[in-house]
């Protein structure tokens, strides 16, 4: 594997979610066109439109001791994809206080060992990190703030930074549902009214805002790291 020309940026915008129509899938067009017009090369990554397989198998890891190994053809097609791009940026829905299986799988097999972590120089060093993660959840439920700090714990220490990555970012973006969800102390799921009309389309034109805010704090920093 050989690492892309360092002349060219390139973004590698990786999408979780099973519906083209979706929410997820929305920010994640609206956060490529943010980063295009920032001068960034866009991989857009679907992995449910390109029939990713999230399962790690045996032809992914021959021999787990030996960096050298020779990955499955689909991991290594994903690994260049990766060592092509400047940027990840990763969006998707949050399940269970994690991202989707089809991403945790994703990072299983593409971001294998020897490839992306147990060398002494990390292929990835260098490389920036933005993880955009929608939620139910509202703004104001007490239980945002564990939910960011269990993600950051996850994805940018427990992910980004153990593969070298020199930057990684946690954007969770709140109140993604029409209804309004929380659980109670005892455990019960209280919904509230669906929002419509102009209520409606205001709180998505502020989810929107937040997530341009997101991406374009991450373009900034970059610019400034550069």
């Amino acid at each position: 594997m050989t690492q892309h020309d360092s002349h060219a940026r390139t973004a590698l915008v990786v999408v979780a979610h099973h519906r083209t129509d979706s929410l997820t899938a929305h920010t994640a067009r609206r956060a490529a066109v943010r980063l295009e017009a920032a001068g960034y090369r866009i991989d857009l990554l679907d992995l449910h439109a390109e029939g990713f397989d999230p399962r790690m198998n045996m032809s992914d890891q021959p021999d787990w001791g030996n960096r050298e190994k020779a990955y499955s053809d689909e991991a290594h097609a994903h690994m260049q994809r990766v060592l092509d791009a400047d940027v990840v940026v990763a969006v998707f829905p949050v399940y269970w206080q994690h991202v989707p299986a089809i991403l945790k799988g994703w990072i299983d097999r593409v971001w294998n060992y020897g490839f992306a972590y147990g060398r002494s120089r990390p292929r990835l060093a260098g490389k920036r990190m933005l993880w955009l993660g929608l939620a139910g959840a509202t703004a104001d439920d007490p239980i945002v703030e564990g939910m960011q700090a269990l993600l950051e714990t996850n994805l940018s220490e427990g992910i980004a930074y153990y593969c070298g990555f020199s930057h990684s970012t946690v954007g969770l973006l709140t109140d993604a549902e029409e209804r309004p969800q929380r659980v109670d102390a005892e455990g019960n799921l209280l919904i509230g009214e669906a929002v419509a009309g102009a209520e409606r389309e205001a709180q998505y034109t502020d989810l929107d805002r937040r997530a341009q805010e997101l991406v374009e704090k991450f373009v900034a920093e970059g610019l400034v790291a550069a």
